[in-house]
């Protein structure tokens, strides 16, 4: 007889929607500081493209933006039906700062979001940039609180614990900036851009392709090129700093992410392995001797702790932690050869000719998404067994009185609603880039509603002041 464990499906159901929420606000917060360069690039050259594609993008931007708000509401109700318990011990810390996310950035963009979608025509220019670029901050500020809660999660501090379990707040500059935040911020917010820059580049990419709107689409193949080519090394960079930091606050994170089993000096790199946590071993390995031990510790001979370390209980699921990070980092690597390859191109004038980049951009769309979810995986499944690193259990979060079959069906119910829902969301999103830019028969209109509503004054002879 099949046994519902309300644990693990209370897990998968917190897993199944932060997967489909974390794709929007990434690509939301990507796309608000692309529009805000586009609009800027615009007001400053007076060149149509630019107006074109903000016109284009920003329709795709509002469908993203309303998808990650409805999703990440539904995924906040778990932590009170599935994880009271956590809840109310973390309540004190955790909640603070997503009131914080709340005021600070949902309102401010609230608030100018209005003006930033529906403001063409009503509007100067400059205030409508000025929106564009207070929408951006905004998504940036969000980031900022959630991942602030993340990252203390994974490496909690500040706080003392009370007679009655729970965690109470004794420095909120030590719970905010916890050791891993700033790494944690940096790497989410460049992979939320360099998400949304592969989208770009293989729409632009496949307008090309098919010779549609190619004028527009060269804008957007090179902004996305230059993302692709300067951004991704830093991720590189930015990606090797925090793998730094997991191994002095989360060793066995890094051991499950290496499927290291003993403790070794000068460790091997595993290209390939199939992990068998019951017997501790590896099978099929494929190593490069001592690259582990370089990378992550910059010394060849430098000792990393296996999982043999921690008892079995301790240890987080070695497969797919170790699988999900060979995801996130080979499609790191095929960034940074795509950015790399497009650049030279670009600047031997061959890039918008060369059908074979076109293709691989086009390949690319959705490896940002794929990287960022692989790198959550780590993160998250990696964090087992615990919800807060070391200091509370997963298996004593979990709501008392919570019934296995009870989050089955929940589970099932937002399979179904969230595929009908976000996969219509994902339908418009695609009918729009089918679509393209405005056709030219739209564009005098609009042009003459934006030029109207920047004259603010007009001087006039005997005025004297403007």
């Amino acid at each position: 007889m099949f046994v519902f464990d309300p644990i693990l499906l209370a897990r998968i159901q917190f897993a199944f929607t932060i997967s489909f929420h974390i794709v929007f606000p990434a690509l939301t917060i990507g796309l608000a500081s692309f529009l805000a360069m586009v609009e800027w690039r615009w007001l400053k050259t007076n060149d149509h493209r630019f107006h074109d594609i903000y016109k284009f993008w920003v329709k795709i931007f509002a469908v993203a933006f309303g998808m990650g708000v409805v999703s990440g509401v539904v995924m906040s109700y778990q932590f009170g039906t599935n994880w009271s318990v956590f809840s109310d011990r973390v309540a004190n810390v955790l909640g603070p700062l997503l009131g914080y996310e709340v005021l600070t950035a949902f309102f401010l963009e609230a608030s100018f979001l209005g003006i930033m979608l529906f403001g063409w025509g009503k509007v100067s220019r400059r205030m409508h940039f000025f929106s564009t670029c207070i929408v951006a901050i905004g998504t940036l500020i969000s980031a900022f609180w959630i991942l602030a809660a993340n990252s203390w999660m994974q490496t909690p501090q500040g706080f003392e614990i009370g007679a009655d379990g729970r965690l109470n707040p004794t420095s909120w500059l030590e719970i905010i900036f916890n050791p891993s935040f700033p790494y944690r911020y940096l790497h989410m917010v460049t992979a939320a851009y360099l998400s949304t820059a592969f989208v770009v580049g293989g729409v632009g990419a496949f307008y090309l392709w098919r010779k549609r709107h190619t004028s527009q689409a060269r804008i957007m193949l090179g902004m996305a090129t230059i993302m692709a080519a300067v951004v991704a090394p830093i991720q590189v960079l930015i990606g090797d700093l925090h793998g730094l930091n997991t191994l002095e606050y989360q060793p066995a994170k890094v051991a499950a992410m290496e499927g290291l089993w003993n403790t070794e000096k000068g460790a091997d790199l595993l290209l390939f392995a199939l992990p068998d946590q019951d017997n501790e071993m590896n099978h099929h390995e494929i190593r490069i001797p001592k690259l582990a031990s370089l990378i992550l510790t910059h010394d060849a001979e430098g000792e990393i702790k296996g999982l043999k370390e921690w008892k079995k209980e301790d240890r987080p699921p070695v497969a797919w932690v170790f699988w999900s990070f060979r995801i996130m980092v080979g499609l790191g690597v095929l960034m940074v050869l795509i950015g790399l390859a497009s650049a030279i191109q670009y600047f031997r004038g061959k890039l918008f000719e060369s059908r074979f980049l076109h293709g691989w951009w086009m390949l690319m769309m959705p490896s940002g998404f794929i990287a960022l979810l692989a790198g959550w995986f780590v993160t998250e499944i990696g964090r087992q067994p615990y919800t807060a690193y070391g200091i509370i259990r997963t298996a004593e979060s979990v709501s008392p009185a919570i019934l296995g079959p009870q989050v089955a069906w929940s589970l099932l119910a937002f399979v179904v609603m969230y595929t009908f829902v976000f996969g219509a969301g994902s339908y418009y999103i695609l009918k729009l880039i089918a679509k393209g830019v405005p056709a030219a028969q739209d564009k005098e209109q609009y042009y003459k509603h934006s030029m109207e509503a920047s004259i603010v004054h007009t001087p006039t002879q005997g005025d004297t002041h403007v």
